[in-house]
């Protein structure tokens, strides 16, 4: 009795060296295996970016507590700049839906 063919081949990547499970009928990757491969460890990489990133996030509270100091002000020149624009609107009298009818 003739032996069937495997319905799924496992082939290895040429260019990352994963295992591609592969369906033959369909011709699409099933699965993929990565490479196990070792971290590259440099201490000196690992502290810069412990650095950078202890940097960001001083410079993003520097700047919310400078943003909470003159939020203050922000808000008074634009409910001045409100109130102006309020006084030297004509008055109107509002639409109601009743009176559209």
């Amino acid at each position: 009795m003739a032996k069937k063919p495997a319905e799924t081949i496992e082939v290895n990547c040429p260019c990352c060296s994963a295992m591609l499970t592969v369906d033959r009928a369909l011709g699409v990757v099933l699965a993929h295996v990565a490479p196990v491969r070792p971290p590259s460890i440099d201490l000196d990489d690992t502290a810069r970016l412990l650095r950078e990133h202890e940097d960001a996030v001083e410079a993003k509270f520097r700047a919310s507590v400078e943003s909470e100091r003159t939020k203050e002000d922000v808000l008074a020149r634009k409910f001045a700049e409100g109130l102006k624009k309020a006084k030297d609107a004509p008055i109107e009298k509002p639409v109601r839906d009743f009176d559209l009818d």
